[in-house]
């Protein structure tokens, strides 16, 4: 009868120079021959080598017009960036404060002309103002000049109490002069030089004294 040989399942032991037996486990072999986390014992030196050349390279500014210097610092890079979160955040106020346009018509002309004085809009890639207002202002194109030139024109605590309607038709009139005054008809025998016609009464509006 042929008896089986009994595998040994216990881990070998290897002999030092002073004859003491240390065990050898699987895993110390596996890290013996491939070195930390499984790979080759050069992968950590070429590594380390790698990451202290690129250190040393960013320490060095690179030269101007280089390709590596556009792409680490564009130009106005941080200008750019500041510029867009302003106009973000403009944006934003915008569309919480068109809910009550009645009230705060005034706020949102002041963030307009703040968007159009520092060309904000040129951060998303809009040639003019007009051009913003009609795509990204869902009060219109039309209203929103109107509301930069009420801000322009009017003080504050006037406009408000006025309200966005007459103060609408007070630009129309400062826009037409005295051609919104009909001319009053001539009489026979009557003197050829016309007395200027009186202004039209639109409630003494205050403008803004100029420079403010």
């Amino acid at each position: 009868m042929i008896k089986a040989k009994k595998i040994s399942k216990e881990p070998k032991v290897k002999s030092t120079k002073k004859g003491a037996k240390v065990e050898e486990t699987k895993a110390e072999k596996a890290k013996r021959r491939l070195g930390l986390r499984g790979a080759a014992p050069w992968a950590a030196r070429h590594a380390a080598k790698h990451l202290a050349e690129a250190r040393a390279r960013a320490a060095v500014p690179a030269p101007p017009g280089s390709a590596r210097s556009t792409i680490r610092s564009p130009i106005g890079a941080e200008d750019i960036k500041q510029r867009i979160t302003d106009l973000h955040n403009a944006l934003a106020q915008i569309k919480n404060l068109r809910k009550n346009v009645t009230k705060t018509f005034y706020d949102i002309g002041n963030i307009l002309q703040d968007i159009q004085l520092r060309k904000l809009y040129e951060a998303k890639g809009y040639g003019t103002f007009d051009a913003f207002l009609e795509r990204e202002i869902d009060l219109g194109k039309t209203m929103g000049l109107r509301l930069v030139r009420i801000v322009h024109t009017f003080l504050k605590d006037a406009a408000l109490e006025y309200g966005f309607d007459r103060l609408a038709v007070a630009l129309n009139v400062l826009d037409l002069g005295n051609d919104a005054v009909p001319a009053a008809p001539e009489s026979k025998g009557a003197s050829s030089t016309r007395i200027p016609p009186a202004p039209i009464s639109t409630g003494a509006l205050p403008l803004k004294p100029p420079g403010k």
